[in-house]
């Protein structure tokens, strides 16, 4: 018995010191072992193909986990599983600190898949005729980017000085080809092109559905505010994991990958200045 004993004893001593090694060399404590969350799709690919490779010439063993909801990124990283994210714009970040109580930092925004206008029924949104049914997202914050870039496109008129964060079919002042407007899941938008006439979808639901962004029959003029970022939890934003992070993302040899593997991503200010 005492044999027992002393085997499982060791055997828990063995799991409790790999446990104490790894959280001592973790990015967070200081070490260089560094953990990042992204979802499924292109930011998992952003990060593996055009992070992962320069944060490993900076010495870094970097760790990639992949999840498939924009819960658990930000669950993950406030309790410590992870020491960085990418899948969130600054307003969706800002939300959940909000909500949440937390205090989650940007890093640095990276460049993001653009919400456009699909169709299977139009070539050109010139040939829109009247009474055009459009889908839209359902939540607040993308159905308000579906509105600014209709706008854009000359298809509709909004409120002059609106909360463009807030922008919803009630701030429409012309609506000359009388489009009307059915709101879904963003998940499902994809499906929509063939059912309805025009159909706003967000860069990443077009792209985990096989869609080029390239297809669209018009892209939308992002704000930085809604593209996704580097995020950490705030506590560790000045870390010299977060400063290397930064430094990744403005290498030259990001941006030839994004060039090259990321067609269509339009790329924040700091890229293009």
């Amino acid at each position: 018995m005492k044999k027992w004993t002393k085997l499982w004893g060791t055997i828990a001593l063995a799991g409790i010191l790999a446990l104490l090694a790894a959280c001592g060399n973790s990015a967070a404590n200081g070490g260089k072992t560094i953990k990042i969350g992204a979802t499924a799709g292109p930011y998992y690919d952003m990060v593996t193909k055009a992070i992962k490779p320069e944060l490993e010439k900076n010495g870094y063993q970097v760790d990639v986990v992949q999840f498939t909801d924009y819960v658990q990124p930000n669950t993950a990283l406030t309790e410590g599983e992870l020491d960085a994210n990418l899948f969130q714009h600054e307003v969706f970040m800002k939300a959940y600190n909000k909500e949440n109580d937390k205090d989650l930092a940007a890093l640095i925004s990276v460049p993001t898949a653009p919400m456009g206008l699909y169709s299977s029924k139009y070539q050109s949104l010139k040939d829109v005729k009247a009474g055009a049914q459009v889908a839209i997202p359902n939540d607040p914050a993308n159905a308000a980017r579906a509105f600014l870039t209709l706008k854009d496109q000359g298809l509709i008129k909004l409120k002059d000085g609106i909360d463009t964060l807030k922008a919803s079919e009630r701030d429409i002042t012309d609506n000359p080809k009388k489009l009307t407007f059915k709101q879904l899941e963003s998940a499902n938008l994809p499906r929509a092109v063939e059912d309805l006439d025009i159909a706003a979808v967000p860069g990443n639901f077009a792209l985990s559905a096989n869609m080029k962004l390239q297809d669209a029959l018009a892209l939308e003029n992002m704000p930085d505010r809604y593209r996704n970022q580097i995020v950490v939890d705030g506590k560790n934003k000045d870390k010299q994991f977060a400063k290397d992070l930064k430094e990744a993302v403005k290498s030259e040899a990001f941006e030839k990958t994004i060039d090259k593997e990321f067609a269509g991503f339009g790329k924040p200010k700091w890229m293009t200045e």
